[in-house]
C-alpha cells in the first residue's frame, strides 16, 4: 500500500503544479486587455452566431475557472472571472467552451463518445476502487487466488478502466475545443498577436492538466491491475 500512496501523491504534486500554473497564466493574461473591448459573453455569442448556432445560452456562473459547456441543455456556462471580464483569458475561455458547443452541433465523435459514457463513470468511478480493495482483502482472507474475491476486484478494474477510458476520450475532446477556439479567434481576427499568444499559452495549461489526470488514471489502475493479477501467483 506504501507504493500506492507514493503514486497517488505524486500524481496529487504533479497535478497541484499544473492547476496552480493554469491559474497563474489565467491571471497574467488577464491583464492583456482586448483591443475590441469585448468581453468573454460577448465573444462567445459571437462565435455561435459565426457558427449558425442559434438554440444554445451563453450563461453566467458562480465560482473561478468554472467554465463548463452543458450538452444537456445547451448552455455554455462561464465563470465570473470570464464572463464580463475583457482580456486574453477570458476570450480563450469563452471561445474554447464555445468550441464545445460547436463539437455538440458537429456531432464530433469524440464528445459523443464521452456523453455516452459519463452514466456509466458517475456511478462507478467513486466505488470503484474500493471494489478492488474489497476482493484482494477477500482473496488475502480466504487464500484463494481465483475465488470470489478475485472476481469481485476484475469487477472493481472494470470499472476503474472506464473512468480511465473516460478520462482519456477527454483527451481529443478538450484538445480540439482549443483548436477550434485559436483557429475561431485568428480567422476571424478577434485578438491581435499580442492577446492571441496569451489566449493560446492559456489553453495549452488547461489542456494540462486533462492530460495529469489522464495520466494518473492510467497509473492508478495498471498499479491495481499488478496487485489483482500478481496476488494470483
Amino acid at each position: 500500500m506504501m507504493t500506492y500512496y507514493i503514486l497517488i501523491g505524486g500524481i496529487a504534486l504533479i497535478s497541484w503544479l499544473v492547476s496552480s500554473r493554469l491559474k497563474s497564466k489565467f491571471k497574467q493574461y488577464s491583464k492583456v486587455h482586448l483591443r475590441n473591448g469585448m468581453s468573454g459573453a460577448e465573444i462567445a455569442q459571437k462565435m455561435l452566431d459565426d457558427h449558425g448556432i442559434r438554440d444554445v445560452k451563453v450563461i453566467s456562473t458562480a465560482g473561478m475557472l468554472t467554465d463548463h459547456y452543458n450538452p444537456k441543455n445547451k448552455t455554455v456556462n462561464l465563470s465570473e472571472g470570464v464572463y464580463s471580464q475583457r482580456n486574453a483569458a477570458a476570450a480563450a475561455v469563452a471561445a474554447h467552451e464555445c468550441g464545445h458547443a460547436v463539437q455538440h452541433a458537429q456531432a464530433y465523435e469524440w464528445l459523443t463518445m464521452r456523453s455516452k459514457l459519463v452514466p456509466v463513470v458517475s456511478v462507478t468511478s467513486g466505488m470503484s476502487t474500493w471494489i478492488v480493495f474489497g476482493g484482494i482483502a477477500l482473496m488475502a482472507a480466504t487464500g484463494v487466488a481465483g475465488g470470489i474475491g478475485f472476481y469481485i476486484a476484475v469487477a472493481g478494474l472494470a470499472m476503474m478502466g472506464m473512468a480511465t477510458l473516460f478520462s482519456f476520450v477527454t483527451l481529443p475532446v478538450e484538445y480540439d475545443a482549443s483548436k477550434r477556439a485559436l483557429v475561431w479567434l485568428k480567422q476571424k481576427n478577434m485578438v491581435s498577436q499580442q492577446e492571441y499568444a496569451g489566449a493560446e499559452d492559456a489553453l495549452k495549461w488547461a489542456a494540462r492538466t486533462y492530460l495529469v489526470a489522464a495520466l494518473g488514471a492510467l497509473a492508478s489502475l495498471l498499479y491495481w491491475a499488478f496487485q489483482v493479477f500478481g496476488g494470483r501467483d
